[in-house]
Formats: C-alpha cells, structure tokens, sequence
C-alpha cells in the first residue's frame, strides 16, 4: 500500500529505512525542498524511477549543496497480484526479468550532465523485490487491465558509487573496437540496443566517448582521450 506523508512506495520507504543513520534528518526541508535524508552537508535522494520529476530539483541544490542520489535495480523480482480488496492474494510468480546495471542508462539519459558536477554522486543498490498488482482494471493493456499497487524491498544484494565521468567509463566492455556503434556496444554489453543508444548518449554528453564518423547511416564512437 501507498505509505507516508508523501504517497511514497513502500519500496522508497524500505530504502531510506536501510540508508539511515544515527543523527540523520529524515524527510527533512531545505531551501524548499523535502529531502529524504540530511547526513550533515549531504542531501541523500532516493529515486526508483522517472529521473525527469527531480532535474529541477537537483539542479537547484547543487548550487550549494552536496547530493547523493540513490536508484534500485531489482536483479530479481517477484509479482504478487491480489484482488480488487487489495488483500486476497491470487498468485506469486517470479518475473523473467532481471535488471542489471545497464538499465540504469534507460533513467539517466535524462540527467546525464550533472554527473560532471564534482558535488553529485549515483549509487546504485541493487536488490530483490516484490511488485505488488491489484486487479482493478485500471492499470496498462500490457498487464491487462491490472494496476502496480506498490513495491517492496525483499533483499539488498550489493552497492556501487558512480561519482565521476571516469566511473562511466570503465562499464564500457574491453571487448569493443576502438572505434564502435551502438550495435557493436548492445552486442558486446548482451543488452538491446535502445538501452546502448541510451548509455552511448550519456557517455557522449559525459565527455567519455566522442562521435568518430559514420558506417553507413550509424555513428560511430571511440573512446575519449
């Protein structure tokens, strides 16, 4: 169920819950903002997705603030679906879909400069969790009608801090050619290749690779120096 002052998933909740420490400020305000954890001169914002409802946000704070932003990739998931009560549970499944780091690429496209900004960070925990459908016939025709009610953390598994340009470049693959398309880069990632166009334009805008002409009507990139 949708918990907290702020309709936040229980997903959201569960994470501030696990990033918390003694002496932090919860859910507290700064410069007109709610920020979910205050650790001294640190603002630490947790996002499970939709990176475009917090560019203004993060843009305004990082004018004089620190920022650490933290985004989940469930590696495993299940689906629970209830009932139109929100209580009778009909089925669990586990989901064939696992998220990996690569995903990350699909939120950040549309954030990818403030990653230049020696005050902000990314990290990324990623998890097991549970994705809750209730059958109200609300939800999209991909699910057949049934909405995604809400999310639950089940497992942390492990971390990893993105703080630099340079941190985006060492997740190219070794195996690519020096100079190389989004179709080289979704092959040797073994991801789709809207997720290498994606990845290909935030490193763009990082200044981690460069446009280095064409193969037929593709660009190609290779790796800045």
């Amino acid at each position: 169920m949708r918990i907290g002052t702020l309709q936040e998933t229980s997903l959201h909740a569960d994470l501030k819950a696990w990033y918390a420490q003694p002496g932090d400020l919860i859910e507290a305000r700064v410069e007109g903002f709610v920020i979910d954890i205050v650790r001294g001169d640190l603002l630490i914002e947790i996002q499970t997705g939709n990176f475009s409802a917090l560019k203004a946000k993060l843009n305004n704070l990082l004018l004089s603030r620190k920022v650490l932003l933290i985004y989940p990739i469930a590696e495993m998931k299940w689906i629970l679906r209830l009932g139109k009560d929100k209580r009778t549970e009909i089925s669990r499944r586990k989901s064939p879909k696992q998220g990996s780091l690569v995903h990350l690429f699909a939120e950040l496209v549309r954030i990818p400069d403030l990653i230049s900004i020696p005050d902000f960070s990314l990290e990324l925990i990623f998890i097991h969790e549970e994705e809750i459908w209730v059958d109200d016939g609300k939800g999209s025709w991909r699910r057949k009608g049934w909405s995604i009610y809400d999310r639950r953390l089940m497992k942390v598994l492990s971390t990893k801090r993105l703080s630099a340009p340079e941190d985006f470049r060492a997740l190219l693959p070794k195996s690519l050619p020096a100079e190389f398309s989004t179709a080289d880069l979704a092959v040797a990632l073994a991801h789709p290749r809207y997720l290498a166009q994606k990845m290909a334009y935030c490193l763009r805008r990082m200044g981690v690779i460069e446009r280095a002409g064409k193969r037929g009507r593709s660009w190609l990139y290779a790796i800045k120096r």
